[in-house]
């Protein structure tokens, strides 16, 4: 009886075992049912298809190594002399387009505070508030010159609103992990940008970075481009940071811009394919013709970060990531989609680029990293094959030559960082 009873409980061991695997075999790992602000633990997706912690942090570095520490990467660090002494600072260099964007600095001090840099992260805020800040009294004042030259010569005075929006979080998070360092205190440098971006009233043509009759980020700070947006700037896990961490009186007005980000995904998000414009009215509609083009790969990855984060918009966050798998895995197959569509999933009727690589389509590594996130946010058939193809990409050149060390390298590393539960709100 004993013996029978003891294979009885081996069977059922190995029965359970055998499921699990099953379950991990065919990609169904289900989502979260709750975020990290009220688990505080953070999934590691790429664990549990199987990957041991060593391959997941070598996969890491490598495509750290590759954007900020290779002789041909993005990052450069420099010697500025400011009042006579020396300064260390840095830069994340947009190689494609030779200049310094307040995207590519904001990301990577994004990097930085997730991978517990505080070196580097000051680095590139030193370069930022040293060359791209507006420190001059005026209606721009506390702004961000969005585009620089590699020695710092601004190539526009204007302002991206994404930017300015990423410079506030990483602020805040670096505020949660390391409160201050060297000679910042996080939370102080938050506020006083926080408040230089909320006191425009549209004089000298220069408005805050939200729109506040609409209660949505624009495109631009300025009085023409405060009428439409990108709907990748809309993160409102970032405005729940805001809220929690800022301290400086709007808690209300970061969370009703939150709530606000949410239903504006939904409409911008197309009700059968899940795909999104590059810009669009506020109204979700695209901008002048706008299609699914390189800031749209952000869209998914932003909107899986709310889900894991946060859960407050979940159910409809699960059934856009099954829209979105579908229209584009099911109709292009996990190895070959491209990453460019109209929003019916059919080709673009043109397509973005510059220059000689204009025109090309290509099964691009960052498209395929924030597509990836997806798997997050649902149980699906694509879920395991995807991010598995995913994790297996190297970032090297494609086929014609062209090579994107500085936007693929970024927004893969940032997907390797959700699926790892390495991009984290708290420490």
């Amino acid at each position: 009886m004993r013996k029978f009873f003891t294979i009885a409980i081996c069977m059922a061991v190995l029965s359970t075992i055998a499921f699990a695997v099953s379950c991990s075999s065919s990609g169904k790992l289900a989502p979260a049912k709750k975020g990290y602000a009220q688990t505080g633990k953070y999934r590691n997706y790429l664990k549990e298809l199987g990957y041991s912690q060593k391959e997941i942090d070598d996969k890491i570095q490598t495509i750290f190594s590759t954007v900020f520490e290779a002789e041909d990467g993005s990052y450069h660090d420099v010697d500025v002399e400011v009042d006579g002494k020396t300064v260390k600072m840095g830069y994340v260099a947009d190689v494609k387009n030779n200049d310094v964007r307040t995207e590519g600095q904001s990301y990577g001090m994004m990097v930085a505070v997730q991978l517990d840099k505080p070196e580097l992260f000051n680095k590139i805020w030193r370069w930022s508030k040293h060359y791209m800040r507006h420190n001059e009294e005026g209606p721009s004042h506390g702004l961000f010159a969005w585009s620089c030259r590699f020695d710092g010569r601004r190539t526009s005075q204007g302002s991206a609103s994404d930017g300015e929006l990423y410079y506030v979080t990483t602020l805040l998070l670096a505020s949660r992990r390391w409160g201050s360092y060297e000679e910042f205190n996080y939370l102080a440098e938050a506020q006083e940008l926080l408040n230089d971006l909320f006191s425009k009233d549209g004089t000298g043509g220069v408005t805050n970075i939200i729109n506040m009759e609409k209660k949505l980020i624009n495109f631009c700070p300025d009085t023409r481009s405060n009428e439409w947006t990108d709907p990748s700037y809309h993160l409102p896990a970032f405005y729940e940071i805001w809220a929690e961490t800022a301290k400086d009186g709007r808690e209300a007005i970061y969370r009703e811009l939150a709530d606000s980000a949410r239903a504006y995904l939904h409409r911008a998000t197309d009700p059968v394919t899940g795909i999104n414009p590059d810009q669009s009215q506020f109204d979700g509609t695209p901008n002048r013709g706008s299609e699914f083009h390189y800031d749209s790969w952000r869209v998914p990855m932003n909107i899986a970060m709310d889900f894991t984060w946060y859960h407050k918009d979940a159910e409809w966050q699960t059934e856009y990531a099954k829209k979105f798998q579908k229209a584009i895995l099911g109709r292009y197959g996990i190895t070959e989609f491209p990453d460019q569509f109209a929003l019916n999933g059919d080709a673009p009727r043109f397509l973005m680029g510059g220059g000689r690589w204009r025109g090309n389509l290509r099964h691009s590594i960052g498209f395929v990293g924030t597509m990836a996130t997806t798997a997050l946010m649902c149980e699906s058939e694509y879920n395991e094959e995807l991010v598995r193809h995913m994790f297996s990409m190297e970032h090297k050149p494609y086929e014609d030559g062209y090579y994107d060390v500085y936007y693929d390298g970024l927004i893969y590393l940032f997907a390797l960082l959700h699926l790892s539960g390495n991009y984290r709100m708290s420490w």
